[in-house]
C-alpha cells in the first residue's frame, strides 16, 4: 500500500468563497498515480470545508446565496459572536458547517480517479476573507 501526502495552500478574498480544487487534486494524483485506491482531500479548519459538486456559475451564484440564508452574519442571538475566541464574529460559519463536510473521499480504479461528468472538488470558505488555508490530499492505494 502507498501513501503519498500533499498540502494546497490557499487564500480567500470574500466571506463566503467557492474554490474549484478539481485541477490541483488532479496534478496531485498525477504526481502519485495508484491503480486501485482512493483520494481523500481534507479541509484542516472548522470554518471551511470540501465539497463535490456541479461547476456552473449560476449554480454556484445559487449555492452563495443559500449559504448566506441559511445562517446570516451578525445575527444578535449568536452566543459565540459576543466573546469569540479569535476575535472573529463567525458564528454563522460554525452553524453552516454542521451541514457540510471537513473531508471528501474519491475511489481510484484502473488508475483513474472516479468522478461523475459533472463533479468537481470545491473548497467552501464561509469566514473569509483568510489570508492562509490548507487542503490536504492524501492519495493511498496500490500501485
Amino acid at each position: 500500500m502507498h501513501f503519498h501526502v500533499e498540502q494546497i495552500q490557499l487564500n480567500t478574498r470574500t466571506a463566503i468563497e467557492i474554490i474549484d480544487l478539481s485541477e490541483q487534486v488532479r496534478q496531485a494524483f498525477e504526481r502519485h498515480p495508484v491503480r486501485q485506491g482512493w483520494v481523500t482531500i481534507t479541509s484542516a479548519h472548522t470554518t471551511a470545508f470540501v465539497a463535490l459538486n456541479e461547476r456552473e456559475p449560476k449554480l454556484q451564484q445559487d449555492m452563495l446565496d443559500f449559504l448566506t440564508r441559511l445562517a446570516p452574519p451578525g445575527q444578535t442571538h449568536y452566543r459565540h459572536d459576543i466573546d469569540p475566541l479569535d476575535g472573529r464574529p463567525n458564528t454563522h460559519s460554525h452553524l453552516i458547517g454542521l451541514f457540510m463536510n471537513a473531508s471528501e473521499t474519491i475511489l481510484v480504479e484502473d488508475g483513474r480517479l472516479l468522478l461523475g461528468e459533472w463533479q468537481s472538488v470545491f473548497f467552501i470558505e464561509l469566514d473569509g476573507p483568510r489570508p492562509q488555508r490548507q487542503v490536504r490530499v492524501q492519495i493511498a492505494g496500490i500501485l
